[in-house]
């Protein structure tokens, strides 16, 4: 409790896992000012790290565990999370930019900025992929934002201004997948869990270079053992980050091959260059001496290589220009002459490259005794520090029973641990059975398969969606999608399908169900398609087909006619097509006046509308009137002729049609025998033989509206009215003419009577 108070902060622990040493640092943040309760070093006591990659991980886990536990000892509590820092061995990195949109002018919240820099790391992630041509996997291990903008304007602060659209411009940075695991399995070696992963740079750059100096055009390179970590400040942020394989084991080797010593000695005898006599033991045991005078001309080669490496760096970051001023910070850049040749390499002065350490950590409370403001705690403080940032840590998931680490961008869901698992995407989703291809008419077509069932997820036994949240930890077993069942369809089912043809055999209407060629093969509606069959409809038969249809058996010497034409067997026969098959030789004109007549009974518009100039019969809409009007004038005449005989063959040609009235004109017609005026053969023929002895009777009937006296004969049907009314019929005004007896359509041998109603119009 006494400890609860001495620290009320939540207690950071910082971890920088270097090449040659391990140095951890606990602290917590209170207002502006980080408190630093408890630090230690640790020196490997193997060679278990080369340039910033770990070779041994359980020798550095061990390691890890003992700067725990000196650690835990210092404080009084149990630490159980620590944050870490990658060196930048084969560090990618990526300068994007992202735009976020609102529907509308809104207060730019904490969310809203924390999105589009996440939408920046994840386009930075795609064109790193894009030009990845190797088999390794990158992680982000950092990002840093070099500038916002609002509407398109540059703004150092987003937050609660209103904007219609906010965006930045990012730096990501990425290291290869085997040199985050194998941090991530050394911290787990000394039972911990990583709460935050940065870059070196990154954490160093944190305390070094203060926000009030990055409007200058400065270096920061970061010296450990195995790697020199560089990152460049202008225009008040970081504008890139780089890093060279070659540090202060270097310089150690240097020495070691001069003193012959082994490498802990030599690491002592740099470590010691602050005094002015040096003695060592060498490895044949004799003791020896060596000044700082010494150990500058035998470093100087190797650090001369060193410094021109960053120099050209730099340079390379920077636009192909040297910096204004560097800071080093790091145990491998505490000898002087490293800082006097990197300045005479990027060509400034010497007084503007400089060692940082106590300048910079004057600002950190130490409340432990003896405080170190070494330049190599620079980096331990700044990676707790990047901390309170929480933008770039990964998380580690059971997927299906395999581990699996994601970078941990505060949104992550199930599809993003599957897809980071290699789990195959069409694997989430419902998938459809095999499609149908056929060919129709033509046209290729298709008919998708039914959709199966979608997978089956669950985290932590609970059966969630694929869009759920997920955190670290979390148990996830997707079990894959199904497909379903393949396509089918039958040809009566296509939407082109048109279920029948109406053919009229014998001035009866024939209804014909349509046939389909399937590949060269007559099929019905209820053919079950295959793949890559070739189907054509057909909205025809030929005059046998019909024949065989009706159970008709055509004799020999059987006359056959298709649309008033004398036709064979196999000729074809369309909707709508009139077929004539008898033993009698009909005329062709006593066919023609027949079906011509009849065209009155139809609507006009229909029988142009059917009209196909493919097909034998009417091909234009002038044959069509001209027709029309040739079969009113011979019906009208044929009626007209005194002779019984000439009378009787007409009124036989429409006897068929008689026994076809509407119950409408039977009752009429039943109406007019019983009252006398039709009537029978024997009378009928009576009558007309005293045709020339009287004038006739006169009766009134109302035509188009008006009342019309019909005079001269003992009894009139309906085309004696053309006589009595001014109707042109040899200069036509439509497509023909329509004829209607008391609101119902009239045939021209129909008998009329007083008071009928008539109308008589062009359509």
């Amino acid at each position: 409790m006494e400890e609860d108070k001495k620290n009320p902060g939540q207690l950071v622990f910082g971890l920088d896992i270097g090449t040659r040493s391990l140095v951890g640092t606990v602290g917590y943040m209170s207002g502006d000012k980080f408190h630093v309760v408890a630090q230690y070093v640790k020196e490997h006591e193997s060679r278990s790290m080369l340039d910033g990659q770990i070779h041994d991980i359980n020798t550095v886990g061990r390691s890890i565990a003992e700067v725990k536990q000196k650690l835990e000892n210092q404080i009084g509590r149990q630490l159980n999370e620590v944050c870490i820092a990658a060196a930048g061995r084969v560090l990618k990195t990526v300068t994007t930019s992202a735009e976020l949109y609102f529907p509308e002018e809104k207060a730019v919240e904490a969310e809203d900025i924390h999105s589009v820099e996440m939408l920046g790391v994840e386009k930075a992630f795609e064109e790193l992929a894009s030009f990845n041509t190797s088999d390794t996997r990158f992680y982000c291990v950092g990002y840093t934002v070099v500038r916002y903008f609002m509407n398109d304007i540059q703004m150092n602060v987003l937050l609660k201004h209103k904007a219609r659209k906010i965006s930045a411009e990012i730096i990501a940075t990425f290291l290869p997948d085997d040199v985050v695991d194998g941090l991530y399995r050394a911290v787990e070696v000394a039972d911990l869990q990583v709460a935050n992963l940065t870059l070196e740079p990154i954490a160093a750059i944190q305390v070094a270079i203060p926000e009030s100096y990055r409007m200058l055009n400065i270096a920061l390179v970061d010296v450990g053992a195995g790697t020199s970590d560089i990152s460049i400040t202008r225009d008040g942020s970081i504008v890139a980050y780089g890093m060279i394989p070659m540090a202060g084991d270097e310089i150690t080797e240097a020495i070691v091959k001069h003193c012959l010593v082994d490498f802990a000695t030599g690491e002592t005898i740099k470590t010691s260059y602050g005094k002015k006599i040096i003695k060592y033991n060498d490895i044949m045991g004799i003791q020896q001496k060596i000044t700082a005078e010494e150990i500058d001309s035998v470093v100087e080669p190797v650090v001369k290589v060193m410094t021109k490496e960053i120099s050209d760096k730099i340079k390379e970051l920077n636009g192909d220009e040297p910096v204004s001023a560097v800071f080093v910070v790091g145990g491998g850049g505490k000898l002087p002459i490293f800082v006097r040749c990197l300045a005479d390499e990027l060509g400034i002065s010497r007084q503007r490259c400089a060692l940082r350490g106590e300048e910079v950590l004057k600002d950190i409370d130490y409340q432990i005794p003896s405080p170190n403001y070494d330049s190599m705690f620079v980096t331990p403080i700044g990676i707790c520090l990047n901390f309170y940032d929480s933008k770039n840590n990964f998380i580690y998931v059971n997927f299906n029973g395999e581990r699996v680490k994601l970078y941990d961008n505060g949104h992550l869901m199930v599809v993003d641990a599957a897809i980071q698992a290699g789990f195959p995407n069409e694997g989430l989703f419902p998938k459809r059975g095999k499609a149908l291809e056929f060919t129709l008419n033509g046209t290729p077509h298709m008919v998708r398969g039914e959709l199966g069932e979608t997978a089956v997820v669950t985290v932590n036994d609970e059966e969630v969606s694929i869009n759920s949240s997920i955190r670290a930890g979390d148990k996830i077993v997707v079990t894959e999608s199904t497909a379903g069942a393949p396509a089918s369809a039958r040809i009566d089912k296509l939407k082109e399908y048109d279920s029948t043809i109406t053919v009229i055999v014998n001035d009866t209407p024939v209804f014909l169900p349509k046939y389909a060629d399937v590949n060269g093969t007559l099929q019905s509606g209820y053919y079950e398609i295959e793949e890559n069959d070739n189907i054509k409809l057909l909205d025809y038969y030929t005059v046998e087909q019909i024949a065989d249809f009706m159970d008709v058996k055509l004799k020999e010497g059987m006359n056959i006619y298709v649309n008033n034409k004398l036709a064979g067997k196999d000729t074809l026969v369309y909707s709508n097509f009139s077929i004539i098959w008898t033993l009698e030789e009909l005329s062709l004109s006593d066919v023609e006046r027949d079906e011509k007549a009849g065209l009155f009974e139809r609507d006009a518009e229909e029988v142009y509308e059917q009209d196909d100039p493919d097909r034998d019969g009417y091909d234009r809409e002038e044959d069509i009137l001209s027709d029309t009007l040739n079969a009113l004038k011979d019906v009208k005449k044929a009626l007209e002729q005194d002779d019984p005989e000439s009378r009787e063959n007409v009124t036989e040609n429409h006897q068929a049609d008689g026994e076809k009235e509407t119950e409408t004109g039977a009752a009429d017609k039943s109406a007019e025998e019983e009252s006398g005026s039709v009537s029978t053969d024997d009378e009928a023929g009576g009558s007309r033989e005293n045709d020339n002895e009287n004038e006739g009777t006169k009766i009134t009937v109302r035509v188009n509206g008006e009342d019309v006296t019909l005079t001269g004969k003992r009894d009139y049907i309906y085309v004696d009215v053309f006589e009595f009314i001014d109707f042109d019929l040899s200069k036509p005004k439509g497509h023909a003419v329509v004829t209607r007896l008391n609101d119902r359509p009239a045939r021209f041998d129909e008998m009329i009577k007083a008071g009928d109603k008539i109308d008589i119009f062009w359509e």
